[in-house]
C-alpha cells in the first residue's frame, strides 16, 4: 500500500508589529504615517518646521505596495 503524499502547508505571512504599531490604515484604504527627522538636531530646526513634522501624513504611493505587505498577516 502507498502512503498518502501531503501537500505542503501554506506559510502565511506574519505581520511585522513594529510597523503595525507606528502607522495605521485610512478608511480610504490609504496609509498614515508619522513623519521623520521630527526629534534629532530639534535645536537646528525652525518652529515651523518642528510644527509641520509633528503631523502625521500618508505614505508615499510608491511605499504602499511595500508597506501593505508588511501589514498583511
Amino acid at each position: 500500500m502507498k502512503a498518502k503524499a501531503r501537500k505542503p502547508k501554506k506559510i502565511k505571512m506574519k505581520t511585522k508589529k513594529t510597523f503595525a504599531k507606528r502607522s495605521k490604515l485610512t478608511g480610504t484604504g490609504k496609509l498614515k504615517v508619522q513623519h521623520n527627522y521630527v526629534s534629532h538636531f530639534a535645536a537646528n530646526k525652525s518652529h515651523k518646521q518642528k510644527m509641520h513634522l509633528a503631523k502625521s501624513t500618508t505614505a508615499h504611493s510608491t511605499d504602499l505596495k511595500r508597506d501593505r505587505q508588511l501589514l498583511q498577516g
